[in-house]
């Protein structure tokens, strides 16, 4: 077929000037009420929209231009595979593909007939009139996506099947492949403008399953989503309208037309449209998101009730309340065993007593290695039984493969449960957790029993001080073992160090000890030994450090001490750390108690003893066996036992320890500078504490910590 010579078309010319003096502005309010004015929906006429806009994806995806024009050139290569439709598809257009025809049909001739093309859009509204404008602007598409395929069809295959061929001549395009690079851009910015179309149809479809989805969080008439649906109507239009002049410009190259070269004004009239659209969609997501923002809101606010509902009401078992908590709603096995990675279901938990281990990402190893002590211990205790479960809060906004890999490590350590993946306590869950446990930072465990009542808000406390002693773990098992306790080195070391109970049996004197600087600990103990020699007591030193003191500076201290038999000292950091975590619990066991200084006799013990550990001047506790102890600051003890001399006599007549309690009395000097660093926050910390050394009240100061030790 002889190639035409290429010539500009005035009837295109006349359609793009009419379009271009047609409104272009989308917040007309005379237009949009234009708009609305042609919409009366109707029940009968719903449209189930999702499985038609697969297919229009699926024709459009394989007629997109590609920069390199392989399309055209016959050498475009489809990467994606054949999608099967199902019957399903046949039979839900069986009932739309007349209205699908008569669209494409009144399509074809406005293009044809170069039309108006606001007139011609507006018609097509009424004609959709009884229709939603999700409904309006899919038919509208796929009717589009009728006539845009059968044109890629005939261009593609005229080359090679021997039925296109001859369809192609009868439409002028057996030969538009020689003009492939002068329409190019034409072909190109019509493209653009498709893709353009097909996002906003999409969005107002997401607006639509929202609606119908989300009824019970928010309706058509609240913002944000009343705000949102009043730009529907006009994206529509502008959708419909784009379609319209899509149209338009294929049917100029189609009939004889195709040799019709547009010019950059005409091309431009094609990407003011996609950029336009593009305006409206970037509007309509943010509106989206608006909606989206409010619905969680709703949502999250609706699961927060909840959760104080069920955990206000009585259950038959903890099951309602352990999935309030924990399981996602698309997760049926949300809990793994850390170190063996075997994933399961909440029912391993129904009816037990559950200790929910709520923490950050800063949980330290040595928390893991004593709950891994205290979880072990139960196995030899018939009647103690309960799980463990993991319950990490961690911010979903700043999540990354760091925290991911930090979390990892964290859960391959523990032989309990816990929760596969953080990201599945959702952002209610842990609001409940810090307004209702007071979580913040620093680990709670949560004692639930057999029905999912809280029997303890936070357990972590009595577990550190009694461990599996204190099952089941609630608050009037904690007041009961306080009432039952006292004052005595069992309580003080427990299990830290099995060696100081077998001591305490057989009636030896026994110094707790501690400071980080080495050549008052040498002083000391060697001042003690030659004490205790002289005073003809059998004497065990022990070396408990500072909770100040940083892992590597402990272990340099240990390591000097048993090279030069010192005395015994703790060789694990861990030993040390639980020593004085223990007596911060005991510390704050008593406060959630409402216990002062002035009435408990343990907690001004517990107290003098951190305030100790908060000088600089060591500290000395001398027990004999397990109710008999003295103790005072390393200074003033050792210069006391410097001049043993002097009250040796008294002390072998009043008793050793009794007598140190007197010397230490008359020799003490209120000149000192106390410091008492307490940890935590709200009820953690006393309203008042006074000095251990002269009984003023001491002044409170807050200090911010970064430690990676």
């Amino acid at each position: 077929m002889a190639s035409t010579p290429l010539r500009r078309a005035p009837a295109m010319q006349d359609v793009i000037g009419r379009d271009r003096r047609g409104s272009m502005q989308s917040d007309d309010t005379a237009l949009v009420r234009q708009i609305r004015e042609t919409h009366t929906p109707g029940r009968s006429h719903i449209v189930d929209v999702k499985p038609i806009l697969h297919v229009i994806d699926d024709i459009f995806h394989r007629s997109t231009v590609g920069t390199d024009g392989g399309i055209l050139l016959g050498t475009h290569v489809d990467s994606q595979e054949d999608r099967t439709y199902s019957l399903s598809y046949d039979v839900l257009l069986q009932g739309l593909s007349y209205l699908i025809q008569k669209i494409y049909i009144e399509i074809s001739c406005q293009s044809l007939a170069g039309a108006d093309v606001h007139t011609s859009t507006m018609e097509l509204l009424r004609s959709l009139s009884n229709y939603s404008w999700e409904a309006k602007v899919v038919l509208t598409l796929a009717a589009f996506a009728v006539y845009y395929g059968e044109f890629w069809l005939v261009v593609q295959l005229c080359t090679t099947d021997p039925l296109a061929k001859p369809v192609a001549i009868l439409k002028q395009l057996s030969d538009i492949i020689e003009h492939a690079a002068s329409i190019k851009p034409q072909l190109e910015a019509i493209d653009n403008l498709i893709k353009a179309i097909t996002k906003v149809t999409k969005l107002i479809v997401d607006y639509s399953d929202m609606v119908k989805l989300q009824s019970q969080y928010i309706s058509e008439d609240t913002p944000p989503l009343s705000i949102a649906t009043a730009h529907i109507p006009a994206a529509a239009y502008w959708a419909i309208r784009a379609i319209l002049a899509c149209a338009t410009h294929i049917a100029i190259l189609t009939g004889g037309r195709y040799e019709y070269v547009a010019s950059t004004t005409e091309v431009w009239e094609l990407s003011s449209l996609a950029h336009k659209l593009n305006n409206i969609h970037e509007h309509l997501t943010t509106e989206l998101e608006n909606c989206r923002r409010y619905i969680v809101e709703r949502r999250y606010d609706e699961d927060y009730k909840n959760l104080i509902h069920l955990f206000r009401s009585l259950h038959l078992d903890n099951m309602k309340n352990l999935r309030a908590l924990i399981s996602h709603k698309d997760d049926i096995q949300p809990l793994v065993i850390g170190r063996s990675k075997v994933r399961s279901s909440l029912e391993v938990l129904r009816r037990k007593h559950v200790l929910l281990l709520i923490t950050d990402l800063s949980l330290s190893y040595e928390e893991i290695l004593i709950l891994e002590h205290i979880h072990n211990d139960q196995q030899h205790r018939a009647e103690v039984e309960y799980e463990f479960v993991w319950l990490p809060i961690v911010d979903a906004a700043v999540w990354d493969e760091a925290k991911r890999d930090r979390f990892e490590d964290l859960k391959s350590r523990m032989p309990w449960y816990a929760v596969h993946d953080p990201l599945i306590i959702e952002p209610p869950v842990i609001k409940f957790i810090r307004d209702y446990w007071h979580f913040d930072k620093k680990m709670i465990i949560v004692s639930l029993d057999p029905q999912g009542m809280v029997s303890s808000e936070n357990a972590y406390h009595m577990l550190w001080i009694w461990g599996n002693v204190a099952f089941p773990f609630s608050d009037e098992r904690e007041t009961a073992l306080w009432n039952a306790e006292s004052w005595r080195l069992e309580l003080v070391v427990d299990a830290i160090d099995p060696e100081i109970l077998k001591w305490i049996d057989a009636g030896k004197y026994i110094c707790l000890f501690g400071s980080d600087d080495i050549e008052w600990i040498k002083r000391f103990t060697l001042r003690a030994k030659d004490v205790a020699i002289r005073a003809g007591i059998p004497l065990e030193l022990v070396y408990a450090g500072r909770s100040t003191a940083t892992k590597e500076k402990l272990r340099k201290l240990n390591r000097t001490i048993d090279a030069e038999n010192l005395s015994r000292t703790w060789s694990d950091y861990t030993s040390t750390w639980f020593f004085w975590s223990r007596l911060d619990s005991m510390r704050c066991s008593k406060a959630k108690h409402h216990k002062t200084v002035d009435d408990d006799p343990i907690l001004r013990e517990v107290m003098t003893l951190l305030s100790y550990d908060g000088s600089d001047q060591g500290w000395v506790m001398v027990w004999r066996g397990s109710a008999e102890t003295v103790r005072a600051n390393g200074h003033l003890t050792s210069s006391t036992l410097d001049d043993f001399e002097k009250w040796k006599s008294a002390a072998a007549d009043l008793g050793f320890v009794p007598e140190l309690r007197n010397q230490l009395k008359q020799r003490h000097q209120p000149i000192h500078c106390t410091r008492l660093i307490i940890p935590g926050f709200g009820p953690d910390i006393p309203d008042r504490v006074v000095c251990t050394e002269c009984g003023r009240e001491m002044e409170k100061f807050f200090m911010f910590r970064c430690c990676t030790d």
